[in-house]
Order: C-alpha cells, then structure tokens, then sequence
C-alpha cells in the first residue's frame, strides 16, 4: 500500500496559470507538471492507495499570500470535506485554522464532528503566526485533546512574504516537549534544514517528518537521506509528494528510487535502497493515529 501524506486540493476546475509561476522556483531541475485541475489532481492520485489532502487558512487580515491553496478556513474546510465525501475512501481530509483567529478553536470542533475531518494543516509561515505564540499553543493544545495529527509547512519558500523562522524545524521541540502525545509530521524534512528536522524527530516519539518536495535538488536529496541513515531516523519518514504543487506521488516515487544516481564514480555510501521502498509502503496512517 502507498499512503501520499501530503497533498494540496485544487480550488478550481481549470488549471490556473498562477500556481505554475509559484511554484517553478521549487523545480530547478525542470518545469513542473501542470495538475491544478481537480480532474487532473484526481487521475494524478490514482497512483497511491490512500491520501491526505488539505489546504491553508488564510490569516484573518489580508496580506500577500499564493492564493491557489490558502482561503478563509471555514471555506477551505467546507471544500476539502465535500471533496473527500465525493472520493471516499481513497481520501482523508485535515481541516486548517488560523491561530489568531478568536473562532479558531470553534471551527475545530465543527470541522471534526460536522465535517469528519481528521488531522490540521498548519504553515506558519504562510499564515503569518509564530509557532510558540500561545495563540497556537492553544490549537496544539486542542489537537492533543481531540488526537489530530498536525501536518506543518517548514522549511523555505520561493514566497517572498513567507517568514523563514516561523517554518524552522527548531521550534517544534518545545511544542514536542509541552504535547508529547500530540502527533506531528514536519513537511518536506524542512528543507535546507533536514539536519535540524532528524534532531528533533529523533528525539519525540511522535514526531515525524515527511519526504515531499526533495528530490528537486539531487545532492540535498541524497545528503538528507544518507544523513537519515546514520543518525537511524529512516523509520520515522513518510510518504509525500505536494501534489499537485510542483510534483506527482509517481514522479515522487520514480526520482525516490534515483537517490543514488548522482553516486557512480564515487567512493561516497549509498542509501539503503530496501529503506525507500519502506518509506514508499510505510503504513503512514497507523503511524499517526488515522486507522
């Protein structure tokens, strides 16, 4: 079975022309495959056996965000429930919130017991909040309570707006340490700091990261891999691709399997290949807490 853990609704039935221009900067290596259709995102997830799907709520005060995958929250969860009640069961919905929104704790509760949603995305960064605000610990708080895993953006961003330090992995220790039971998974191994994301992840049970988004970079995908291999963190990466942003979960999984391409010639160690088909097949679900 493959479980893609991280994957962006479309919010129109015509593939914009906006999405592609933001997320270019993401692929140096080639243009992205345009798939911000819904029917084009829909055919490109027949490739895995189940997905999570979300996207972001906007912050309540407008400022400059990519609009293709941020909305008013209750907007963006009322679509992705609809959504997954149309493709059930080959998808689980997360809702979002703002933190800085009084009726962020409120939207919680409906989101999960009106429109089954089962986990929260949250980019700090995009959304503008600091991650150890206590607005957001309110929010941790809550998904503790409730056992909803939270899926957060960290790393960089071609977006200009997109506070670097809010989506660094550093912080989610202290969020780890004040909610050891709350489940986490840290997109894209929060690059350039996959480093810091094996720290953190080593270190809380119930902290995991995701591997979307990396293969773009050939000698940063190979060194965050191998750099997973020795510090023994392979078992705590799962399976994502950021459809429809910059990649499919079939590419993700094709240029997966090339991690040791850029090897030949050289005397450097390769990445375990049985630990990509385990990252690939991982039950990521059991793992956090969705079967």
């Amino acid at each position: 079975m493959v479980i893609d853990i991280h994957s962006h609704l479309p919010r129109t039935t015509v593939a914009p022309s906006a999405p592609v221009a933001f997320t270019a900067p993401a692929r140096p290596d080639t243009a992205p495959e345009d798939v911000h259709s819904l029917d084009r995102f829909v055919q490109a997830m027949q490739a895995v056996d189940r997905a999570i799907v979300f996207n972001v709520a906007s912050p309540p005060a407008a400022v400059e965000a990519p609009e293709w995958f941020m909305g008013p929250a209750r907007q963006i969860n009322d679509e992705i429930a609809a959504f997954v009640r149309e493709h059930a069961p080959r998808f689980i919905g997360f809702l979002s919130v703002h933190p800085a929104d009084p009726a962020c704790l409120d939207e919680i509760e409906r989101a999960v017991f009106d429109l089954g949603l089962r986990g929260i995305k949250l980019g700090p960064n995009y959304q503008h909040f600091d991650p150890l605000s206590a607005e957001a610990f309110r929010v941790y708080r809550r998904a503790e309570e409730l056992r909803l895993p939270i899926l957060l953006h960290q790393g960089t961003s071609p977006d200009q707006f997109a506070e670097l330090d809010y989506a660094h992995p550093r912080h989610i220790d202290r969020v780890a340490i004040a909610f050891p039971k709350l489940r986490m998974v840290l997109a894209h191994m929060a690059h350039p700091w996959q480093i810091d994301c094996i720290a953190v992840i080593r270190k809380h049970p119930h902290v995991y990261a995701d591997v979307s988004a990396l293969f773009y970079r050939p000698w940063s995908h190979y060194n965050c891999m191998r750099l997973a291999t020795e510090w023994g963190v392979l078992h705590k990466l799962l399976f994502g691709s950021d459809c429809p942003a910059a990649a499919t979960p079939t590419e993700t999984m094709v240029r997966m399997r090339q991690v040791n391409g850029i090897l030949a010639g050289t005397a450097l160690p390769p990445v375990p290949e049985e630990a990509i088909e385990e990252i690939i097949h991982r039950n990521s679900l059991a793992l956090l807490g969705l079967e």
